[in-house]
């Protein structure tokens, strides 16, 4: 077996701004491993809130690299396992390490990746297409340029009810809201019952992933559902979660990967709590493994390739946010840009 590194800046169609950033062009590594005729692909993207670099995954990767081609193949989840000491501080590089081990597996296998976790794609929900923080018309525009059944809307400045009221003037999709912590507890339980009667399916993470307390509250007083984020990054965090959100959102560069999401999902679940992916503006490496959890979710947030005007690759498409599979076995992503 082979590893390969392919480094793209994936260029936004608009500027992406939320409450702690604001991004033009968004770096990411594409990994490839590669045993004989197949190769499968994972993905993670840069991210500085988080302290992640192209260069800092591929030094992370760099030094499991023999352990990975000496690797005799078993499961992706066993392989995951063996490199876990290793990438333990590098969660985003390990998850893209996770993505084309499951990717490879599926293709030995013959199948898609979802045929063979045995999950059945019937009754997938429909995935969001995000709204970043802007002017008020320029965030119309948005929605005129791609009319959508369900909008994520990003918030986190000082007039998000009027921004809120004023796209409702423009569309009947339903929408969410995400603060990205850019709230307190008092504007939260303040905001939601008039974000409820405009159609705003649920709030995420309104507060700082620091104020438990401030949660406790909203948990208890707010008229619409909170989904967590930023306060659900690894495993751990699930069970701390319980009692002070109704869901959870998990980003796999965040955790780590397809092997430990799939345990979240299982561990919110019993919890009796919502289960959500969210994406990284990810190409369609990144955005077709994801596709594959869809049985297993309530809602999800994988546009990036919507957001995106250079997609190194090609895999799963759109339509009005319903998810299609592509044609091939895996995740069904592959390359499609020449590689650098």
């Amino acid at each position: 077996m082979q590893l390969f590194f392919h480094t793209f800046n994936l260029q936004l169609k608009h500027t992406f701004t939320i409450a702690h950033d604001s991004r033009d062009v968004q770096p990411t590594l594409i990994v490839e491993l590669r045993e004989e005729n197949l190769s499968g692909f994972g993905e993670a993207t840069s991210n500085k809130y988080y302290g992640i670099t192209i260069e800092g995954m591929k030094e992370a990767l760099e030094k499991v690299k023999p352990l990975v081609e000496s690797y005799t193949w078993g499961t992706p989840e066993a392989l995951w396992e063996e490199v876990k000491p290793y990438l333990e501080t590098n969660p985003f590089a390990h998850c893209a390490l996770d993505e084309a081990a499951h990717d490879l597996f599926a293709k030995q296998q013959g199948k898609k990746l979802y045929e063979c976790w045995g999950l059945r794609p019937e009754a997938n929900p429909l995935t969001d297409y995000t709204i970043g923080i802007d002017s008020v018309d320029n965030m119309v525009a948005k929605m005129r340029e791609f009319p959508w059944p369900l909008y994520k809307i990003k918030l986190g400045t000082t007039d998000d009810l009027r921004i809120v009221r004023e796209l409702r003037r423009h569309t009947t999709a339903l929408f969410r809201v995400d603060a990205n912590c850019a709230w307190t507890a008092n504007q939260t339980i303040r905001y939601a019952p008039e974000l409820k009667a405009l159609g705003v399916e649920f709030i995420e993470q309104p507060l700082s992933a620091a104020d438990q307390e401030g949660m406790q509250r909203v948990f208890a007083e707010s008229t619409l559902p909170v989904i967590a984020d930023e306060s659900c990054i690894v495993e751990a965090d699930v069970a701390r979660c319980h009692g002070l959100f109704h869901g959870v959102n998990i980003k796999l560069t965040k955790c780590g990967g397809l092997t430990p999401a799939r345990r979240m999902i299982t561990e919110a679940k019993a919890l009796g709590m919502k289960t959500m992916v969210g994406c990284m503006n990810e190409s369609s490496v990144g955005i077709s493994a994801i596709a594959h959890l869809l049985p297993l979710l309530d809602y999800v947030d994988m546009d990036g390739t919507l957001l995106i005007s250079n997609d190194p690759a090609v895999g799963v498409t759109f339509d009005a946010g319903r998810v299609l599979y592509a044609n091939e076995n895996g995740t069904g992503a592959q390359l499609a840009l020449p590689v650098p």
